[in-house]
């Protein structure tokens, strides 16, 4: 049996409870011990599939096609291990098997509540992964804050688990704030103290305080917030604002938090964490050798997580190549054929980001078609790909009001079309082409020289392709498809050979990038980026 660590939050979101979790792993994982992290959402959407990324930040897929929390990214990108559809619920997805079990007569007539019912369902989601037998440490984000009325069943089910397994077994982080007034130029513990407070009046106590603070908490802050939050002295660490979230694993080494968690779990059998390879990859992304300056088109550029994974994917290349990428956010609804060249003129890369709607299209394709008769890099991703497609049809096949039907039913050379088996469904929710899908590459193209490979496997969010009965007038124009579905045909990857650096994907290679394995797409597009820049 795994034992299981249960991360909360308290005085505000947004502490950074996902990086805390996966560092805590990182950590663990260091020392020989096998972990993973699972989220707990307490909104009753089913997934963020169908949320905003205004109000949600972006929707991370899994390798089995789970439209989850951006948080799962954080994890990946830490442990370089896949997460699945059991690593995300909400408790939409809670409500909605219960439903379904009562639905079904499960229950036999008996009234459903709460207690025991909701979180008899939130308890078997919790200890799934554990059971699998493949942990030796589970991971639990509670989502939200303490306090919250959404989170009240979430924080029930630990106490049931703090209550039902031995005390071994299970433990509680509390992540909080300790804010700094400038006034008093003092730390203040109060909504520390509160947070903790209304955690125990549930019932749930916690073995670790971990204070996000602008200044360094002193032994006296750390001894007062022991003394009134019931928890040993040694027990309340520090997690100082870092330069990168990528620096937190060490600094969480620093203070002891996984020696903490070892001795509280009574696992002994570990060894001296090994983070060579982190440390090193630290070492190329604090000391740039030069910088590239690389324009995101995009539509939700005011929320910074809608494109996380994309963010983090030029972290991980930009070290690759011991360059800084310097992310220039230009919004697609502001380009126009007449300030295209002032706006991206003066960048050494383009990269057109994914998205629905028509909000900001013809933005995109004038950044495209700029990209692609100035020799600028070029990268398109998903719907990045599919405005590199319509461009190319418009300016080069020839193609008059060429476009997706996504935008325009009634285009006369829909070039991006609606999928077969998309075109009968009217549910938004879970219904697009998900997860990890193969493609076959081309020998002889630039896809293959990234990839070194015939056959890929990437993963997909959309419902929109390429239409084959344009293959052939795109090819013949100079076109290259070298990277297609191997199964149906679909084309996957585009590319214009007489170019620097154009290519486009259907797929997002992002939500593969991992700090010991970065996406060989963004490497290659950086390192294009980088010549670009020397001229």
């Amino acid at each position: 049996m795994a034992k299981y660590i249960f991360v909360t939050g308290g005085v505000t979101s947004s502490l950074g409870k996902g990086i805390i979790a996966a560092s805590l792993a990182k950590l663990l994982q260091a020392r020989g011990i096998t972990a993973t992290i699972q989220k707990f959402d307490p909104y009753i959407n089913v997934d963020p599939g169908t949320l905003n990324p205004y109000e949600h930040g972006e929707c991370y897929v899994t390798e089995d096609g789970a439209e989850t929390d951006l948080d799962l990214g954080h994890y990946e990108r830490f442990l370089n291990i896949p997460t699945s559809q059991a690593n995300n619920v909400t408790t939409g997805r809670i409500y909605q098997t219960v439903i379904n079990k009562e639905r079904a007569g499960e229950f036999l007539g008996k009234t459903v509540q709460v207690v025991p019912h909701i979180t008899d369902e939130i308890k078997h989601r919790m200890l799934l992964l554990g059971k699998e037998g493949k942990f030796d440490v589970v991971i639990t984000e509670i989502g939200g804050t303490v306090g919250d009325i959404e989170s009240l069943p979430f924080v029930e089910t630990v106490r049931q688990i703090q209550w039902e397994l031995p005390e071994e077994d299970v433990m509680v982080v509390h992540l909080t704030l300790v804010p700094y007034l400038k006034a008093a130029k003092e730390l203040k513990t109060k909504p520390t103290q509160h947070s903790v407070r209304m955690l125990s009046e549930a019932g749930v106590h916690p073995d670790v305080i971990v204070c996000r603070a602008e200044e360094p908490l002193n032994d006296e802050i750390k001894r007062k917030i022991a003394l009134f939050c019931n928890v040993r002295a040694g027990r309340v660490i520090e997690a100082a604002d870092a330069s990168t979230i990528y620096e937190v694993p060490l600094k969480m080494l620093e203070e002891k938090l996984d020696l903490i968690v070892l001795e509280k779990l009574k696992i002994t059998n570990f060894k001296t964490p090994d983070l060579t390879k982190w440390s090193l990859f630290l070492d190329k992304l604090k000391h740039p050798k030069a910088t590239v300056n690389i324009g995101l088109i995009g539509k939700y550029i005011e929320l910074q997580d809608a494109y996380k994974s994309i963010l983090e994917s030029f972290i991980h290349a930009g070290a690759m190549n011991e360059v800084k990428v310097n992310v220039v956010n230009v919004h697609s609804e502001d380009i126009t054929k007449d300030n295209v060249k002032e706006l991206v003129g003066q960048l050494d890369g383009l990269l057109v980001a994914p998205g629905f709607g028509n909000r900001g299209i013809e933005g995109k394709i004038v950044a495209v078609q700029y990209a692609r008769e100035n020799n600028l890099p070029f990268f398109g991703i998903c719907l990045g790909m599919q405005m590199a497609v319509i461009e190319f049809a418009r300016n080069v096949v020839g193609l008059t009001g060429a476009h997706s039907v996504e935008m325009d039913p009634a285009s006369p050379h829909p070039v991006i079309n609606m999928m077969e088996e998309q075109k009968r469904i009217t549910m938004k929710g879970g219904t697009m082409r998900l997860g990890a899908y193969p493609c076959a590459i081309q020998k002889d193209t630039l896809a293959y020289e990234i990839y070194s490979s015939e056959l890929i496997s990437e993963r997909h969010r959309h419902r929109y392709e390429f239409n084959n009965e344009y293959l052939k007038a795109f090819q013949d124009k100079g076109m290259v498809t070298s990277g297609t579905n191997p199964t149906t045909g679909l084309v996957e990857i585009v590319e214009l050979p007489n170019h620097p650096f154009f290519i486009g994907v259907q797929y997002h290679p992002e939500l593969k990038s991992t700090v010991e394995a970065p996406a060989p797409l963004f490497v290659h597009f950086i390192a294009a980026a980088k010549k670009h820049a020397k001229g």
